[in-house]
């Protein structure tokens, strides 16, 4: 029997994901990361949003222990819920995927209680509340593409006008989902913008086409504030303009550019100082296109093309996060 590496006392770690049943082991980031807290001698628990509860000025949840396992389908078993204060854990993940609907913004505001009773939660809850995944490359206009976020049609069709060749997409959109390429020559485009903006009741981003997305759609994985060597080109399939794997995409890992790290070099300590543990940046080319920090993925696509334990890195910005008298 093989004895976990533990290179400090075990601790306990708290969840918060989609239900367990509907994560894909096989590719599932939030799985690896509990693959790797369980084989450094962690103890895991896992829970849903609607699990967390306030009463008495308590931030408490419903949890379940959690082990996990290297198998494909049957990866986990859980044992008897049980109800614990979040500041109890030595750490909480909050790893639930999009939507960012008002339900996760509600989560945001207990977990945000949580935090002022001594829980530490990682994304920092306030954080991933004031980093819109498509809005926050507003705060890095260097690395950007030419760029407009407007309900405007008319600003929409003069930026299509301007561009030419423009990409739109929803501010809450995910997995490449309502995402339109559109030329000026388009006999579609009125009726396009009138879908991506509910007829003006949307805000949309309109980008410049970047024509590099034919050599993929790059996430950069950046953990407590410093870039994974690698990236996780997503090469559209023949066809299409979106790269994202859940749109076809084709996941091919590949070291990081010079760009690519002057990108991170200047994103990752600002990121990290704001309690983003794990950001995913989208790269496009030269461009940065997105910021990603409520369940950022391509863990176990980077680790199995390249051998970088992105995972057991994870882990160890975790523990390090954690004062060891926890």
């Amino acid at each position: 029997m093989s004895v976990p590496l533990v290179r400090r006392p075990p601790v306990e770690f708290a969840f918060i994901v989609d239900p367990l049943d509907s994560l894909k082991a096989y590719k599932d980031s939030s799985v690896s990361m509990m693959r790797a807290a369980q084989a450094r001698g962690h103890t895991l628990f896992a829970l849903e949003p609607s699990d967390v509860f306030w009463e008495d000025g308590v931030t408490r949840a419903r949890v379940q222990p959690l082990a996990v396992n290297d198998d494909t389908h049957h990866w986990y078993s859980v044992g008897e819920a049980l109800v614990r204060p979040l500041g109890s854990f030595a750490a909480v993940l909050m790893r639930k995927d999009p939507p960012f609907d008002m339900e996760y913004v509600y989560s945001t505001y207990l977990l945000e209680a949580a935090e002022r009773e001594g829980a530490r939660v990682y994304n920092r809850p306030r954080a991933i509340r004031d980093h819109n995944e498509k809005m926050a490359i507003a705060q890095f206009r260097e690395f950007t593409a030419p760029t407009l976020v407007t309900r405007d049609a008319e600003l929409l069709r003069a930026f299509i006008d301007t561009y030419q060749d423009v990409i739109l997409k929803p501010l809450d959109g995910m997995g490449g989902s309502s995402i339109f390429r559109v030329r000026e020559s388009d006999p579609n485009r009125n009726v396009i913008i009138e879908t991506v903006g509910h007829c003006g009741r949307r805000s949309v981003m309109a980008q410049r086409f970047i024509p590099e997305i034919a050599e993929g759609d790059k996430r950069i994985l950046l953990i407590a504030g410093e870039a994974v060597p690698y990236a996780l080109a997503r090469i559209p399939k023949p066809g299409e303009t979106r790269g994202n794997l859940a749109a076809g995409g084709r996941g091919v890992a590949r070291p990081l550019s010079l760009q690519d790290r002057r990108i991170a070099e200047a994103l990752g300590p600002r990121l990290w100082a704001e309690g983003l543990l794990v950001v995913g940046l989208d790269v496009i080319g030269d461009y940065l296109t997105e910021i990603n920090v409520t369940s950022p993925t391509c863990f176990v696509e980077i680790a199995e093309q390249t051998g970088f334990d992105v995972g057991g890195r994870f882990i160890e910005a975790l523990e390090a996060s954690v004062p060891a008298s926890t």
